[in-house]
């Protein structure tokens, strides 16, 4: 989160607790996440992202907002992580970037 920008720290930070759920790792977020990467979906290096998607797969999220267009907001990589999710027999995950929720 620190490479953030500022809005987005400030907005994470105002969320109440009790609005938010936290998720730890288990067996099956690390396979998952492992798995992303050996179907080359992204490289080794992007076992973070991997492992943030696997979590929001499994423990259902509605919606994954992030900033990261290389590796995550990125329809060629949403395709690749969805399909793995489909083969899994995880439903796809909605992945958007901010801006796509921002009212103008």
């Amino acid at each position: 989160m620190e490479l953030a920008p500022k809005k987005v720290r400030d907005l994470v930070l105002a969320i109440d607790n009790e609005d938010a759920e936290f998720v730890t790792e288990t067996e099956t977020e690390v396979e998952l996440a492992t798995e992303y990467i050996s179907e080359k979906v992204v490289g080794q290096t992007s076992y973070s992202e991997c492992l943030h998607i696997a979590l929001a797969t499994i423990n259902q999220a509605d919606l994954l907002i992030s900033w990261n267009f290389k590796h995550i907001v990125n329809i060629q990589r949403i395709r690749g992580y969805n399909s793995i999710n489909i083969k899994n027999a995880n439903r796809q995950l909605e992945i958007r970037s901010p801006r796509d929720l921002m009212e103008f």
